[in-house]
């Protein structure tokens, strides 16, 4: 397959291993929202898992700067310098990866570079990507042990099923996949089936 032209760039790899990537947008504030397909490079797919604005240099904590002011737009007006002193980062989960034409849905055999380009996946991408409603990937997240997993889980269905033109046969066909894998554990199976819309 051809990958798409219509992927929009929104950052780069600054850390990488094979499980997890560190990626800096190229514009503060501008990540893509929890649980959004992406892919670095060519190759690699992963989630997102977290969005944080962090201080640029770590020895200069961010202060609050906004007492006087009228407005959060009125803080960035009064100091433009925020804007180069402030970094949006997201941490991404890999969940697959391309060999060829053809999309798994486990580890890659290496990380990207740092420094390789971050796609968000335009919706082709992401119905090649979970078709049929595959749910392989569901388990590198579930073994992960994040701390928000569960979360991080129903909102890569929520993201992946808005792609599709029938959202709630994809999320249900995912759900059971998922209650494969966690057979064992209701609990759990039935809080992250409560995140998704499966009603609609």
């Amino acid at each position: 397959m051809t990958l798409p032209a219509t992927t929009t760039r929104f950052g780069e790899v600054v850390e990488a291993s094979i499980e997890r990537l560190l990626g800096q947008c190229h514009a503060l504030y501008e990540a893509p929202v929890l649980g959004t397909l992406v892919r670095a490079g060519e190759s690699v797919y992963a989630v997102v898992e977290g969005v944080e604005t962090v201080a640029l240099d770590p020895t200069r904590p961010i202060v609050a700067r906004g007492a006087g002011a009228a407005s959060e737009a009125e803080v960035y007006a009064e100091h433009p310098q925020l804007e180069r002193l402030l970094r949006t980062q997201v941490t991404l989960s890999v969940i697959g990866h391309r060999e060829g034409s053809d999309v798994r849905q486990y580890l890659p055999p290496l990380p990207p570079r740092i420094h390789t380009f971050l796609h968000v996946c335009p919706a082709e991408e992401v119905r090649e990507f979970f078709a049929g409603g595959r749910s392989d990937f569901a388990s590198l997240l579930i073994r992960r042990g994040m701390p928000a997993g569960d979360d991080v889980l129903a909102a890569v269905l929520r993201q992946a099923s808005a792609a599709f033109e029938a959202p709630g046969d994809f999320l249900l066909t995912a759900s059971r996949g998922v209650a494969s894998l966690l057979a064992g554990d209701t609990a759990r199976l039935n809080a992250i089936v409560r995140r998704l819309p499966l009603g609609a």
